[in-house]
């Protein structure tokens, strides 16, 4: 039997390809409160407590909806150099940025507590 040299290494490739936030899980409850304290409390110091823009642009499903994920997260972990958006990279791993993306493309959750 004649194997395809090209497709016998297809799936160990493509597991390479994924970083460890696209198969990360969710944080944990605990800690998914904590991100969103965060996101409230100190992301929404520059764009605005409600995410709808300050010093900062909005943070709504509609306005991030045609940015890119990885552009995004990179954005939160290593900030944006001349601007005063910050790094964040000190308080959250690339798991923790991801999953903040994603809640924030489909509308963030409010703070409990």
């Amino acid at each position: 039997m004649k194997t395809n040299r090209n497709t016998a290494w297809a799936p160990a490739a493509i597991l390479m390809l994924l970083t460890p936030a696209a198969v990360a899980a969710d944080p944990s409850p605990e800690r998914a409160r904590e991100l969103v304290r965060m996101v409230r409390q100190d992301c929404g110091s520059c764009h605005g407590l409600t995410l709808k823009g300050g010093l900062g642009p909005p943070l709504l499903p509609e306005t991030l909806r045609e940015k890119p994920v990885d552009s995004l997260r990179y954005t939160v972990l290593l900030g944006r150099p001349g601007t005063p958006m910050p790094p964040w990279q000190a308080f959250m791993n690339e798991a923790e940025a991801d999953w903040i993306v994603r809640q924030l493309m489909q509308g963030f959750p409010e703070e409990t507590r």
